[in-house]
């Protein structure tokens, strides 16, 4: 369903998503008005200029616009401000994961918005993405039988800077809790366990941080079916998101198209013309797309928020559980960090 009546959205932040948000944002029919802002004028300035959309000088500016929903693409530390704001302000919110930097921050979020009207949209882009759709469909409908397990990968090409990953969470936090979301959206099950492990072969900023350049989980469902999630900051062959899913009667396989970079040595088989995803804002183009018109009609009503913050609770709950696991070297059920 899409909204009839046009729109005026905010946008915090004119980094890269931000950017590539507003970008979308002014291309949508029902959309009327974009109005960005950014903790630098400049940045935001530029941005609009190059756009065409509206500036603001600050965000209280932004704030006293009327608007019709907020799009917080900023750093994760201005998040929980910046939610609670706009619902105090009855301002619909969509706001880039994670809620916040931690369990606590979230729950605090949780419990000052519990018993607002005003929607809030967390974003997990793959939930909106073709593939993943079609997926949990397959399952779901019970096609593919009794579903015994599930591969996924979140492999980076090269990892981002050092700054970047001294603030990111951990690579459970920031690459895996999109894995961790999108298996239970796609089962519809609870994760109820997980081992983690990981290593450190590459740039020393990721031990100085106390993080992992390569990660591998293995996760149990609440209903027996294990599901194994493997992440890197160093595929060199390029970008490889996928989610395999087999069952006793088929499979389903995410993101095994011409721009998957992966390599047969196969003597009968012929490589892909095709050059792999650049990384996820590439690869994730369409979703986002759809993520963000969506939040449009969740924003006008006619649409509940596809992700609360609760929905995004359980998954920073898994990748919580999973550095415990990573850190003491056992297997750590979900409940033991449930709050």
């Amino acid at each position: 369903m899409s909204s009839h009546r046009a729109v005026t959205l905010g946008l915090a932040g004119t980094g890269r998503i931000g950017t590539s948000h507003a970008e979308i944002l002014s291309k949508l029919p029902n959309v009327a008005t974009v109005l960005v802002a950014d903790a630098d004028p400049a940045r935001a300035r530029a941005t609009a200029t190059d756009l065409g959309v509206e500036f603001a000088p600050d965000l209280d500016t932004l704030f006293a616009a009327e608007l019709d929903g907020l799009i917080i693409a900023t750093t994760t530390a201005s998040h929980p401000d910046l939610i609670i704001r706009a619902v105090d302000a009855r301002i619909p919110v969509f706001c880039e994961k994670p809620v916040a930097a931690d369990i606590t921050g979230t729950l605090a979020v949780i419990d000052r918005t519990r018993h607002s009207r005003v929607p809030v949209q967390i974003g997990f882009q793959r939930r909106f993405d073709a593939g993943y759709r079609a997926a949990r469909e397959a399952i779901r409908s019970g096609s593919l039988g009794r579903l015994h397990t599930l591969r996924a990968t979140t492999l980076d090409p090269a990892p981002p800077p050092a700054e970047y990953i001294a603030r990111s969470g951990g690579i459970f936090r920031d690459c895996g809790v999109h894995d961790f979301d999108i298996i239970r959206w796609v089962t519809g099950r609870e994760i109820t366990s997980v081992y983690a492990t990981g290593a450190n072969r590459g740039a020393s900023f990721f031990a100085e941080a106390g993080d992992v350049d390569t990660a591998a989980v293995l996760l149990r469902l609440d209903d027996g079916t294990l599901a194994t999630v493997s992440l890197t900051r160093y595929n060199g062959a390029g970008y490889d998101v996928r989610l395999e899913a087999l069952g006793s009667e088929g499979n389903a396989i995410v993101g095994l198209d011409e721009r998957a970079p992966l390599t047969s040595v196969e003597p009968d088989h012929s490589p892909s013309p095709y050059p792999p995803y650049a990384g996820f804002m590439e690869r994730f183009r369409a979703a986002y797309a759809d993520e963000l018109a969506a939040f449009v009609d969740v924003a006008t009503g006619q649409l509940d928020s596809p992700c609360t913050p609760d929905e995004a609770l359980e998954a920073f709950y898994v990748a919580e559980a999973c550095e415990v696991s990573r850190r003491e070297g056992r297997a750590v059920e979900i409940a033991e960090v449930r709050r």
